[in-house]
């Protein structure tokens, strides 16, 4: 579009910030520059400047989409179209006015999300003007060439569903009802017996109201779910007064999951594991390891691996929980979505989702997929 309107002004956005500067704009000046096609990048103000043309192109999230006011755009394009909201999407509509331009455009890539308002628009109530191209599963033959079982590996990552929406491009209604669609107390619940010669994981979701952890250990390729400590007003002193008590032993290696927020400093002037690791100290625990995130994954990829170890696209178990974890297997069974709608449901009852995010942290850390694979193409024209 840039060519096609030269000297005029584009824009090119996602739905946030971090992921404008992660994916989006990485992915376009390494797709500029394979390409070989010059360009000149104002890091400051975020735009670049095509040299072939002189077109200017915005580089701009969109989540405050009232900025997005008073600008003229000959074309515009939003990254992960799903996870940006509608009325961003009609004011860049809005702006496209730009008198000089030939050809008038905005565009949108997405994957699926249910059917929300990128499928009623583009698809089910597609109105004059609109087209959508929606790629056929497999058709990407620069990943298929280079690793060709990359599909087949993903479905160890994913759950059955996840894996037709996040890889075959299939449309399903995920945001109905429950959360953990994997989930089986036939397949997902045992008795289990702790190994005292592996490591401990020690998984926390640091909420005052209850105070929930889970305690699990990974026998081969397998996560056993041994235990959950869930405290009514407690405090981290307090789960760990508990955690001591249930596991006294101070020489087994001990592994610290959890939420990345528990990094921040509460006002006794102390973060969450700050408190954790004096207290391990001096109770005598030597061998702990502290496995947390700079910040939280997104809800979606975090349940979506705790599915797939629930039951795998290759009908694969490889989550077990003992059957004292009651309220983990309550989150399991009764934690939905919010109606029409991708958002967890945390209202409908204070005491869910706890135990289960603590344990979602362990395995996303433990599991997360690489990486994806990104095109790059030859030249472009």
């Amino acid at each position: 579009m840039s060519y096609i309107n030269p000297g005029g002004l584009g824009l090119i956005g996602a739905p946030t910030y971090p992921m404008l500067r992660d994916a989006t704009v990485a992915g376009l000046l390494a797709v500029l520059m394979a390409a070989d096609l010059p360009y000149e990048w104002n890091r400051s103000e975020s735009y670049l400047v095509m040299k072939d043309t002189g077109s200017k192109i915005l580089l701009r999230s969109v989540d405050e989409f009232e900025r997005l006011r008073g600008t003229n755009l000959a074309w515009f394009g939003v990254d992960e179209l799903t996870y940006t909201g509608e009325e961003a999407w009609l004011r860049l509509e809005g702006r496209l006015r730009d008198p000089k331009a030939k050809r008038l455009c905005g565009f949108g890539v997405w994957t699926p999300k249910g059917f929300d308002w990128v499928y009623r628009r583009f698809i089910r109530d597609r109105i004059e003007g609109y087209e959508v191209v929606q790629a056929i599963p497999f058709e990407n033959r620069h990943i298929l060439d280079g690793i060709p079982d990359y599909y087949e590996r993903l479905k160890s990552s994913y759950d059955r569903h996840f894996f037709q929406q996040e890889v075959l491009g299939a449309y399903l209604n995920r945001h109905a009802g429950l959360v953990y669609t994997s989930f089986d107390r036939s397949r997902n619940v045992r008795k289990l017996e702790m190994d005292t010669r592996a490591a401990l994981y020690w998984a926390l979701d640091f909420n005052v109201n209850p105070m929930s952890s889970v305690i699990a250990q990974r026998v081969g390729t397998e996560f056993h779910v041994l235990d959950e400590i869930v405290l009514e007003h407690a405090t981290t002193e307090q789960a760990c007064e508990e955690f001591r008590s249930r596991y006294p032993n101070a020489m087994i290696p001990l592994f610290v999951y959890g939420d990345a927020s528990g990094q921040r400093r509460q006002t006794t002037g102390s973060s969450d594991y700050l408190i954790i690791r004096e207290y391990l100290r001096k109770a005598g625990y030597r061998d702990v390891g502290y496995n947390v995130p700079p910040s939280n994954p997104s809800v979606r990829e975090r349940v979506g691996l705790v599915n797939a170890k629930l039951w795998s696209a290759l009908e694969e178990v490889e989550l077990v929980v003992d059957p004292r974890c009651k309220e983990l297997i309550r989150d399991f069974e009764e934690v939905t979505y919010k109606s029409e709608s991708g958002v967890i449901d945390k209202e409908r009852d204070p005491k869910r989702t706890h135990a289960s995010d603590a344990l979602g942290y362990l395995i996303w850390q433990e599991c997360r997929p690489q990486p994806p694979f990104g095109e790059q193409a030859g030249r472009l024209f």
